[in-house]
């Protein structure tokens, strides 16, 4: 049992951290606040080959795994730059398209994940069905050789910066007549694709939209895998990665929010000459929040470890326990932060409630926290499924 990284994971942290420390958060909520988008940051993290760096050398990546991702997404959250496209386009499209596209999909679209060119956003969510993909109400449909879309999706990460959206249908089996899931590239500015923004109460340069899909035609390759049967692999073998990269960058919010929060309390003095760290009332919380992140920061490890090993299933575990721990630990420093700094954990300027809103939604997406329990209760405590 390891628990140090290798000499290449260290410098890789040591480098993602400084470039993350460069931009800061500032820049980061002046981005959010404004509209903008923080392309300069990912622009140069993609020249760097942080971005690429769980793509194959032969497309031009790193050749790592999931960790040195979850290294790039927990620093870069840790000097207050989260990154959500991060989790969708490098985490959940380049691992989906990897690992499970034909070799022309892999040729065209792996060199753009690799250099950070290329963002492809994930639909799966839709207003009646949730994550639920048994349920999903998106068709698609065989004309001739073309694919025809149609449906609603909801809550789409970032489609205005993305050049594609990986939808998830569902297709009929002509031999069992049963609906099936399937993966389709889209282009975002396809015809029948239309798009309106969601106004969401979180600060992030990062939007969220409803996606409405009516009759889009798609040329026979934009299904991934170039067969129905990769459906269900394809879909899945986001999850995992998902799971773990939201993970890290939850865990690096919550170191973020701890050191703003200790730096402040470490040199407050109100009573006289003693810090107000010094104070119990004002140390142990942070040093519990300490505490939860730093353990949920151990089960990213092993989620990821087991990833990279090819242990999907033990990895599936792993990753929903991180997922949960990140979730609550980001939720509890962010919130502990704030009340240490009093007022100031309030404004702008100490740029810690900036961070409230996502890390509530943390506890919620991509998949809640009680579903994270239903899992656990089921498949690792052998109980009756509850849903």
């Amino acid at each position: 049992m390891n628990f140090d990284l290798t000499p290449e994971q260290d410098q890789l942290r040591d480098a993602v951290r400084a470039l993350g420390r460069r931009y800061g958060h500032s820049y980061f909520v002046e981005k959010a606040k404004s509209g903008g988008h923080t392309t300069e940051l990912w622009e140069e993290a993609g020249r760097l080959g942080y971005l690429g760096v769980n793509v194959p050398t032969e497309y031009g990546g790193g050749g790592g795994g999931l960790t040195e991702l979850a290294i790039v997404c927990e620093e870069l959250a840790a000097a207050g730059c989260p990154l959500l496209l991060l989790v969708v386009s490098p985490a959940i499209a380049a691992t989906v398209i990897h690992r499970h596209g034909i070799d022309e999909q892999r040729k065209r679209f792996l060199p753009g994940f690799a250099d950070g060119s290329l963002k492809v956003v994930f639909a799966i969510t839709e207003p009646d069905a949730g994550s639920n993909f048994h349920r999903l109400g998106t068709v698609a449909r065989r004309d001739g050789d073309d694919w025809l879309l149609s449906g609603r999706k909801c809550y789409i990460s970032g489609v205005d910066e993305a050049q594609y959206v990986l939808v998830v249908a569902r297709t009929e089996d002509a031999a069992t007549g049963k609906l099936k899931p399937a993966l389709f590239l889209v282009p975002t500015d396809a015809a029948g694709l239309t798009r309106s923004k969601l106004d969401m109460e979180i600060v992030s340069p990062e939007n969220q939209f409803l996606l409405y899909l009516d009759d889009v035609r798609l040329p026979a390759d934009a299904l991934v895998g170039g067969s129905l049967d990769a459906g269900l692999p394809a879909l899945f073998a986001g999850l995992n990665p998902e799971r773990i990269t939201v993970a890290a960058m939850g865990v690096g919010t919550g170191r973020y929010a701890i050191e703003r929060a200790t730096d402040y309390t470490a040199t407050r003095k109100v009573w006289g000459g003693r810090s107000i760290g010094a104070h119990q009332g004002v140390a142990h919380p942070l040093a519990h929040a300490a505490v939860q992140v730093e353990l949920a920061r151990l089960m990213i490890h092993k989620a990821a470890t087991l990833y990279d090993a090819g242990r999907d299933l033990e990895a599936g575990v792993s990753g929903n326990m991180a997922k949960y721990a990140a979730g609550e630990a980001a939720a509890l420093a962010v919130d502990t932060a704030v009340q240490a700094l009093g007022g100031a954990g309030m404004t702008t300027e100490y740029g810690v409630a900036t961070m409230l809103g996502a890390v509530r939604a943390g506890r919620i997406a991509p998949v809640s926290r009680e579903m994270i329990l239903n899992f656990v209760a089921q498949h690792v405590l052998g109980q009756e499924k509850s849903y």
